[in-house]
């Protein structure tokens, strides 16, 4: 009966066990390419950096606001005297003689002061320049933060390709060496029955084993693709993941390659930056004028103040001052420091030119690059395309030919090779295509739909 008791709680024991691995086990992460690119969204460093520096730029547009706002001050003083200040009256105000001085203390032991201030800049063109300078300049930190989030969507896209296209080429080969395979079970068939030699063994054997390397190569190409897929979107490295999806061709927007030049001058975020920055370096120049003009202040102050010699004291003997006025102030004479701030500032917008004019030329050139593989990718696919079905239609043929003694090994081996590479030259049409797709929304500023309506 004990025995009995022993090998029931031993197997109860063992099923807990195996529930419980099976509970440990990490399910992959399935991703989308929707998925990978809210990921990377959220998690690229560069991006936090660059959104990061949109706000400060937003609080550097308040800062300027608050120059042209009033400035109001409250302060309080109380002062307690050790030692009175003296002044010193004729001796014969007090019945001394005229040639003595007699010290007299001024002022009480003491004092309170309470003072409001307030001052408004009424004209000083820095400041008000600097205002449409700093929402400028705050609309180039906004560009530059789109600009930024697009360039990381299309990094993401294009990892999510590199891993769709390391599946496919892994799945091609190891397809082919199913074939092979396939191949060496019935040529040994054949042999058995006398049909073939042993050469046509032989070569069908060293057919097989020349493809494993290959798939070997083609397993790691694609653990290499999803691990730069992981530190694009910000997993680490441990993470399993499964990535969904095929790497099928979508057609590019006709509409948008019709007149793509006008699109890369008008919305891509780099120059869209550039221009902004010029503008703000033409308000530095206006800035910096004015300083050859005059500053115009407002100001006020109300004073509540009371001196006794104790400290008993009532609201009684305070008493109440107040005071406005304007203050204007003309700087005649720098030693020439703001001719030299304005011919700074003035070579900093030729400087900005002249990126803006280099920028723009390489982005046009980068620009045909990515049209240009776009258009070649797709003449590529369609004849790619027919090229596989001929291949298909080929190795069929031959294979059957073969089965039938009627075709050698080697044409065997000629078909299953040229139906390999038709289906990766397919393949490769198909991801040249995507990732110039991909290069060319970077360039002409453009999110892709599934990423607006993720964002909406």
């Amino acid at each position: 009966m004990r025995n009995m008791m022993y090998s029931i709680l031993s197997l109860l024991l063992l099923v807990l066990t195996g529930v419980m691995l099976e509970a440990q086990v990490i399910l992959p992460r399935r991703l989308t390419m929707q998925e990978a690119v809210r990921l990377a969204l959220k998690n690229n460093p560069e991006l936090e950096s660059s959104r990061l520096d949109a706000e400060k730029a937003h609080a550097r547009v308040r800062e300027a606001w608050g120059y042209t706002m009033p400035s109001i001050g409250l302060s309080g003083l109380y002062t307690q005297a050790i030692k009175k200040p003296v002044f010193y009256l004729p001796g014969t105000f007090f019945d001394k003689p005229a040639d003595v001085s007699v010290p007299v203390e001024i002022g009480s032991t003491y004092s309170f002061n309470l003072g409001l201030s307030a001052t408004q800049i009424l004209f000083n063109g820095a400041v008000f320049i600097g205002v449409g300078a700093t929402k400028v300049y705050s609309e180039a930190a906004e560009e530059l933060y789109t600009g930024k989030r697009i360039e990381v969507v299309a990094r993401a896209r294009k990892s999510f390709y590199g891993v769709l296209i390391a599946r496919e080429a892994m799945d091609l080969i190891r397809q082919s060496l199913a074939n092979a395979e396939d191949n060496l079970k019935n040529v040994r068939l054949l042999r058995a029955q006398g049909l073939l030699s042993e050469y046509d063994e032989l070569r069908a054997t060293v057919g097989v084993e020349n493809i494993r390397p290959a798939v070997i190569q083609g397993e790691t190409n694609y653990d290499l693709a999803l691990d730069a897929l992981r530190n694009t979107i910000g997993l680490t490295s441990s993470e399993p993941i499964a990535v969904e999806g095929e790497l099928a061709f979508q057609l590019y927007d006709p509409g948008i390659l019709s007149s793509p030049e006008s699109l890369l001058v008008g919305a891509n975020s780099t120059l869209r930056a550039l221009r902004l920055q010029r503008d703000v370096n033409q308000a530095f120049v206006k800035a910096e004028r004015s300083n050859y003009l005059p500053t115009l202040v407002a100001f006020g102050n109300y004073q509540y103040q009371t001196q006794k010699n104790n400290l008993r004291i009532s609201t009684g003997d305070f008493i109440v001052s107040s005071a406005v006025g304007l203050q204007l102030s003309l700087s005649i004479f720098q030693g020439w420091q703001t001719n030299a701030r304005v011919d700074q500032a003035t070579i900093e917008v030729l400087k900005t030119e002249s990126q803006l004019v280099t920028v723009e030329n390489n982005l046009r050139t980068a620009l045909h690059a990515s049209m240009g593989t776009l258009e070649q990718s797709r003449k590529r696919l369609n004849a790619q395309e027919k090229n596989v079905e001929t291949a298909e239609r080929g190795y069929k043929i031959v294979t059957a030919r073969f089965l039938a003694n009627a075709a050698t090994q080697l044409e065997v081996n000629d078909a299953q090779l040229a139906l390999t590479q038709a289906r990766v030259n397919r393949i490769q049409a198909v991801y040249d295509y995507l990732v110039a797709a991909a290069d060319l929304d970077l360039l002409l500023g453009r999110m892709p739909e599934f990423v607006k309506e993720t964002n909406e």
